[in-house]
């Protein structure tokens, strides 16, 4: 499994742009084949961070989703919104399980 987190901080002025557009390629990207989780959150201490949390079952799944045409309209939209600089973190897993609180 593959898993990205990616941070992109926004500009306050573009946040209800940059929410709609982090929305619509969320629930697109959990259409694709291959895609095992795709989740957009607010960070609880700054509103204007959005974190995204990936899973995909493979490298081939990935690399489909960077070709779609929602990750290439919110890719083209990126400059306009951000902020800061995104940071973005890939995790190449063998095994995961859940954890018991």
């Amino acid at each position: 499994m593959l898993v990205i987190h990616a941070t992109f901080p926004v500009d306050s002025d573009h946040r209800d742009e940059a929410l709609e557009l982090v929305q619509d390629l969320a629930e697109s990207s959990r259409e694709e084949d291959g895609v095992v989780d795709y989740r957009v959150a607010t960070d609880a201490e700054d509103p204007n961070v959005f974190r995204f949390f990936e899973r995909y079952e493979d490298e081939a799944a990935f690399g489909a989703h960077a070709e779609t045409d929602h990750f290439e309209a919110f890719e083209d939209a990126l400059p306009e919104l951000l902020s800061g600089d995104p940071e973005v973190t890939r995790f190449d897993v063998e095994s995961a399980s859940p954890v018991e609180l």
